[in-house]
């Protein structure tokens, strides 16, 4: 201190703090090593492979870039509020796409320092959280469009693609998500002569197919993985992966509809010819949608074509994703908003997910 009476003061307050048992000795640990512990020691318990890979993204690109240079005690409510009005900074030559941070993004922020900081907390290296009681930005949600019944008739009669048409027979008919239709087997599909015949037919959904990076595979382990799948180049930093759905409640059985269950048929009887056609240069995973040789088919094979086919049949502009809402909605009239029945197909956690 600068004053003989300024020193006098904090010696007062710094005595006062350990009768107390408050008393935090000065510690210059900066945030991003404080993130880098965080995220080995909190993290890899905690988080699945998805998770990693993307709270590990948002400290690389929009924290460490900022703040990671400042000591954890340095961060104050007032640097927390004026971090969130900070633009963000170029990463590896890459211009911002917008001159601020995403509303959406800055909540996933501020999510992700609020948690790291309650560990701080528990480490004893500050008193208090900053981001506890930080104002966010009001985040106003686009209403995303969906196709009616109709516009969805006439995407499957144009779709020339077999691979998307079974994708989006299952995306609208079970309320599957993009991974969980990539990573079904047909060990799970139930389309017996006797199943169809008493309207049993259905899919389990127990796996999902995802890329994640080889630093999260390392990290996290393979606890929850079935399958890694050799990569067609073997020097890539990611692996596309088989595993569990990320939430217990997306374990679930989905009842097909008949039609659904002879088009899957058909589609059982084309790749088993194509299988015996190509003999040993087949890569049998037992996956219902894959590519032709029997590999993997990613979620960006399935957006392409499906982009393809509404700029061909002049279709409304929405993701494939939409389909899994324009289900849920049909669901929701077909069973009068039983949201419990609805809820049992598209396996969301959380029953307000349906609601919102």
């Amino acid at each position: 201190w600068h004053t003989h009476k300024e020193a006098l003061k904090r010696k007062a307050e710094v005595e006062n703090q350990i009768n107390t048992g408050t008393f935090l000795p000065p510690n210059n640990q900066k945030v991003s090593d404080f993130l880098y512990d965080f995220v080995s020691t909190y993290g890899a318990k905690q988080w699945g492979v998805s998770m990693y890979d993307s709270q590990t993204a948002l400290i690389a690109n929009y924290i460490n870039p900022i703040i990671g240079d400042m000591e954890v005690q340095a961060i104050t409510p007032r640097v927390v509020d004026k971090y969130i009005q900070t633009p963000p900074v170029c990463k590896r030559n890459r211009k911002p796409k917008t001159e601020f941070i995403s509303n959406q993004n800055i909540e996933k922020i501020i999510k992700l320092l609020r948690c790291a900081f309650k560990q701080a907390v528990r480490w004893e290296l500050i008193a208090k959280n900053p981001f506890e009681n930080t104002v966010l930005p009001k985040t106003e949600y686009k209403k995303r469009d969906i196709w009616d019944a109709d516009t969805i008739r006439i995407a499957l009669d144009q779709c020339t693609d077999s691979k998307l048409y079974v994708a989006m027979n299952l995306a609208f008919a079970c309320s599957l998500r993009m991974g969980e239709i990539l990573g079904l087997t047909w060990k799970n599909v139930h389309i017996e002569d006797e199943n169809i015949a008493a309207d049993n037919a259905y899919v389990y959904i127990e796996a999902e197919l995802i890329r994640a990076s080889k630093q999260a595979i390392e990290m996290i382990g393979e606890k929850d993985i079935f399958h890694i799948f050799t990569p067609l180049m073997p020097n890539t930093s990611t692996r596309l992966i088989l595993k569990k759905p990320k939430t217990k409640s997306s374990e679930r059985k989905v009842w097909l509809p008949k039609t659904v269950a002879y088009i899957l048929r058909e589609w059982k009887k084309a790749q088993d010819e194509l299988k015996s056609f190509l003999g040993e240069e087949y890569q049998d995973y037992d996956l219902v949608v894959a590519l032709p040789n029997g590999r993997p088919c990613e979620n960006r094979i399935i957006e392409k074509e499906f982009s393809l086919l509404k700029e061909k049949a002049g279709l409304p502009n929405v993701v494939f994703h939409s389909l899994r809402h324009s289900s849920t909605t049909y669901k929701l009239k077909l069973n009068h908003g039983d949201l419990k029945a609805t809820q049992g197909d598209t396996g969301h956690a959380e029953i307000d997910m349906i609601t919102k």
